[in-house]
Formats: C-alpha cells, sequence, structure tokens
C-alpha cells in the first residue's frame, strides 16, 4: 500500500447547504394550504355547503305552500243570491202550503175579512167583500197540481170541498157577476194561486200571492193503463188460488199475523195490520194473469211458478158493515200448493215489449220480493 494513501485521511465531503427558511415555508404551504384555505377549513365548507342545499330541499314544499297562501286569491266570488234564487232551492212546497192556507182563507172570508186576505195577497186591503163571514168553509184541501211557472213564480191549483156554499156565495171584487148554475152545496171546487217567493229573515224563504185564487176545471183523469191481468171472475171455492189467498189474507186481517208465516214463500216477511181492522173476509172476484177467462181451474204447477193476481174481496169489520178492498198479489208454487211471494203495492202493467202471455199460462219463476 502506498504510504500517501494510507497516511492521509479522505477529506470529509462537503455539508448540504441548508433549505431556506422562504422555501420551508412554501413547501408548508403546498402540503396545507391551497389559496389562502387549509384542507380542514374546505372540509367544513363543503360540509355547510351540504346541509344548506339539504335544508333548502326539505323547506322546499314549506316555502312553496306559503307563497301560494300569500298571493291574493284571483277566484271571483259567487254573486249574493237574490230573490230569483229561492224557489230553486226551496222548491214549490212552501208555496204550496202558502196556497192551501190562502184558499182557505178566501173561501171563508166575508164582509170585514179584508185584512185577512191581505196578509196573503196585499191588493186584498182595498177589496170590499160581501157575504157574512164564515159561512162558508173550505174543507179537504189537497194541492193537486203544482208548475213552476217561472224563476220565482209556482201556480198552485188546489182542490177543496166547500160547505155551506150558495150560487152566490164564493167572494168576489167583481159586482153584478152572474153565479154559475153548477154550482152546488159541498161540491169539491178547484182554485188556482199564483205564488210569488223571495229571500225572507234569517236566510228563510217568503211567499206572496200574486192574485185571488182562479176558479178552474177540475184535472182531466188519466187513461187507465193496461194491466196484466185477464177479466175479473168469480172466485171458486176449489180454485187452489182462491183457497191460497183467503188463507193468507184471513190471517192478515183478522188475526193480527197471527199464523200468517204458514201462508208465505220461503223468504217473503210480511207485516199484518194490529190491531186486526176487520172480523172477516170473503173473497169475491179473482183476474189472473195471462188469462183471457172461462179458462178452467187448473192443478198447481211446478215449484218456483210465480203468478200474479188482482183479488177483490169484502172484509166485515167491528161494526159489522162490509168494506171491498182490493189486493195485487204474487203467488209461488211449492210442494203442490200455492203460496203468498208478496203483497204488491200496485196493480202490475203491461209492459208494451212483452209478448203476449199464453192464456192461463203461469210465469216462469223469478226471485220473490216481501
Amino acid at each position: 500500500m502506498s504510504p500517501a494513501l494510507t497516511g492521509r485521511r479522505k477529506p470529509a465531503a462537503p455539508a448540504k447547504p441548508e433549505t431556506p427558511a422562504v422555501e420551508e415555508a412554501e413547501a408548508e404551504q403546498d402540503a396545507g394550504w391551497v389559496g389562502g384555505w387549509s384542507t380542514g377549513a374546505q372540509a367544513n365548507y363543503a360540509a355547510v355547503l351540504r346541509w344548506l342545499v339539504w335544508g333548502l330541499i326539505a323547506l322546499g314544499p314549506l316555502l312553496g305552500a306559503l307563497a301560494y297562501l300569500s298571493v291574493p286569491a284571483t277566484t271571483t266570488a259567487p254573486a249574493p243570491k237574490n230573490a230569483t234564487s229561492a224557489p230553486a232551492a226551496n222548491g214549490g212546497q212552501g208555496a204550496a202550503g202558502f196556497a192551501s192556507l190562502f184558499v182557505a182563507a178566501y173561501l171563508s172570508a166575508g164582509r170585514g175579512d179584508e185584512p185577512k186576505l191581505a196578509a196573503y195577497y196585499p191588493l186584498a186591503g182595498s177589496l170590499q167583500l160581501e157575504g157574512v163571514s164564515g159561512q162558508r168553509r173550505g174543507e179537504q184541501l189537497t194541492v193537486v197540481r203544482l208548475r213552476q211557472t217561472d224563476t220565482a213564480v209556482w201556480s198552485v191549483t188546489v182542490a177543496a170541498r166547500v160547505t155551506g156554499a150558495t150560487p152566490t156565495a164564493t167572494p168576489s171584487a167583481q159586482t153584478g157577476a152572474s153565479p154559475s148554475p153548477a154550482a152546488a152545496t159541498d161540491a169539491v171546487r178547484y182554485f188556482q194561486v199564483p205564488v210569488a217567493t223571495g229571500p225572507g229573515a234569517g236566510g228563510a224563504t217568503s211567499y206572496t200571492a200574486l192574485a185571488l185564487p182562479a176558479e178552474v176545471a177540475a184535472p182531466e183523469r188519466a187513461k187507465s193503463p193496461e194491466l196484466v191481468y185477464g177479466p175479473m171472475r168469480p172466485a171458486l171455492p176449489t180454485d187452489p188460488r182462491t183457497q191460497a189467498v183467503t188463507s193468507f189474507l184471513s190471517a192478515y186481517l183478522t188475526k193480527g199475523g197471527a199464523e200468517l208465516d204458514r201462508y208465505l214463500a220461503p223468504g217473503t216477511r210480511l207485516a199484518a195490520p194490529s190491531p186486526a181492522p176487520y172480523t172477516g173476509v170473503a173473497v169475491d172476484q179473482l183476474a189472473v194473469e195471462g188469462e183471457s177467462g172461462g179458462e178452467p181451474v187448473v192443478a198447481v204447477p211446478a215449484d218456483g211458478t210465480t203468478l200474479r193476481l188482482l183479488v177483490t174481496l169484502r172484509a166485515t169489520g167491528q161494526d159489522g158493515a162490509r168494506l171491498p178492498l182490493t189486493y195485487a198479489l204474487t203467488l209461488k208454487a211449492r210442494a203442490g200448493r200455492w203460496e203468498i211471494a208478496s203483497l204488491d203495492g200496485a196493480p202490475a202493467l203491461t209492459s208494451p215489449t212483452a209478448a203476449p202471455a199464453a192464456s192461463g199460462a203461469p210465469r216462469p219463476a223469478t226471485t220473490p220480493t216481501a
């Protein structure tokens, strides 16, 4: 080994120059600060923004509702009701009652009763009535026609049995009018009254007559519709249908409903008059559905077959007097006998589209109704 190498020490490497403080600050800024915000501050700021956004989303419906309620309503308020709208809401029932009271007061009015009529018809106060007050009376007043002639006006026709009347008895504002020769005591007469309606106190409806009653003819009698039954014929005691309706009507009218269920078809429920109004029943005639008259008595058909009847009878009252009555019944066959399936509310009409039933032929089975 060379003395030069062993005798001399290797010189130490020069020390690395220290990083300036400015560089340390920049490095620290690069590591934890951006634009003057630390990473922790940025995280807090982002969290606040998230909560703010979620809060606005949650409050959105509430804020919308508050905004809607705060806007003034633009819908036009409904106009207040006037006098012409009262009849539509109240109908003619009140007008009919008012007209009946007016006719009753009118028929009994005489000299000095002008103020009584003025309560219904204001111009009646200037009339000069004739005759004795209360000499005539209107009894059994009944509204037989009611029609609306205008928005607030009803025409009411009232039937009245006028008692104590004479051909010159009807009060009239006209002098010298000749009496009708057809007028008679206790006759049923008809009076037409125009009644106006309007708003009254407390929301009630007020009424006034527009004129005195006008006597009119009796309403035209309606044409009787065609029924499904054949002609009335004597109720033969040997006819199973006569036997069924006689037993049923006897229990229904004379026994207060006792033993009634034994004559009813299954599922039929009926309540009899109570207490029993009669002491005896005699069935006089039957009109049978589909019969034309003169058919022989036939046996009870198959179970479930129904048949409609119109029955006339005489019921003996507690005083011994016999009263004629008519019943519309539907019978149903079961176990070789007829039972009562229903006590019908009215006689059955012939359907204009139904084919005519065969003579004496019962109808197919139908569901019984009480």
